[in-house]
């Protein structure tokens, strides 16, 4: 019985480590959008998302062996609504802004 339980401890400190990661991925890229990507795309404002991605991220890291709590789900809901409804619609701003830009370089190189 102790390998059942010792494999359920290790399945969930995995969740719980995955979990960590996606919510510092998610952090880090709001953290690189502009403030204006998320108006345009009608969105709630970079500091509302940073704040509860960064909420989210203290909250996973505390509870990273014990990621079925009630408070842990909540965080990966955030996490995920963040990596699913708002990362696809300020991602081409910030990539538009990059490629092309008023670096006086084209889509070919330089003019």
């Amino acid at each position: 019985m102790d390998l059942v339980f010792g494999a359920q401890n290790v399945v969930t400190l995995a969740l719980g480590v995955g979990a960590v990661a996606l919510g510092l991925f998610a952090f880090a890229d709001a953290l690189r959008h502009d403030q204006r990507a998320y108006a345009v795309e009608g969105k709630k404002t970079k500091t509302f998302w940073l704040v509860v991605l960064g909420v989210s991220l203290a909250v996973l890291f505390v509870s990273v062996q014990q990621v079925l709590n009630m408070f842990a789900l909540i965080a990966v809901v955030a996490v995920g609504v963040y990596l699913a409804d708002v990362r696809p619609a300020v991602a081409p701003h910030t990539a538009r802004r990059r490629k092309g830009g008023a670096s006086g370089h084209g889509p070919h190189g330089s003019w």
